[in-house]
């Protein structure tokens, strides 16, 4: 398969060869470049790959259309996990990846492409950090993901996600064998510096 170079806009930042890939996914109205920093302080010296996602919602990005706040379109959802999926395993080969676990931070809109990855090609992901997160799609049958780490840091207060949301999908991912570190936080949809403090404990005693 040719690198689709063109499918996605994207920066990838080498980074310690020894060391897990960060893939970065924004939030809506977000670019390749809004989470980097975010990235780059929750892991120093670890190579990112940081994607735009290719739908357009009023002219802002986002990774799948939705029909409203909240309610998803599912085609379009699941087959832009597979072509997302598509991409990084290209991008492996492009960007000499080879077998480094590759760990997802995504944030809102990335989060929940994040989680589809998960429930429809979880071999892409060896593990991620869910920054308010919700149920993508619900599949007739859970994956197996027993040795997926992943952290979803989830906002109480969070308008935008029902708390009773983040803690389904929580479930989904614990059912299917993920090793998950769930937190619900007295946060808002935005994000915080617990949150940042939160991952730099959380991803290398995951990561080792």
């Amino acid at each position: 398969m040719n690198f689709p170079e063109s499918d996605f806009k994207h920066i990838f930042l080498p980074g310690d060869v020894e060391k897990p890939v960060l893939l970065l996914l924004h939030g809506t109205g977000g670019d390749e470049n809004d989470l980097v920093p975010l990235g780059q302080a929750v892991a120093p010296d670890h190579a990112i790959l940081s994607v735009r996602g290719r739908v357009l919602e009023n002219g802002m990005p986002r990774f799948f259309r939705r029909l409203a706040e909240g309610v998803f379109d599912l085609d379009d959802l699941k087959f832009r996990t597979d072509e997302l999926a598509d991409f990084i395993t290209a991008a492996r080969d492009e960007y000499e990846i080879g077998k480094r676990p590759l760990v997802a931070l995504g944030y809102s809109n990335g989060a929940n492409i994040a989680a589809s990855l998960f429930l429809k090609r979880p071999e892409v992901l060896d593990g991620a950090m869910l920054l308010r997160a919700m149920v993508p799609f619900e599949p007739d049958e859970l994956p197996n993901l027993s040795g997926k780490k992943i952290l979803m840091l989830t906002g109480m207060m969070d308008l935008i996600i029902p708390l009773d949301n983040s803690k389904k999908l929580a479930g989904m991912l614990a059912d299917a064998g993920a090793d998950l570190d769930f937190r619900a936080k007295p946060m808002a949809h935005g994000l915080g510096q617990s949150d940042l403090a939160d991952m730099q404990n959380w991803f290398p005693a995951a990561f080792r």
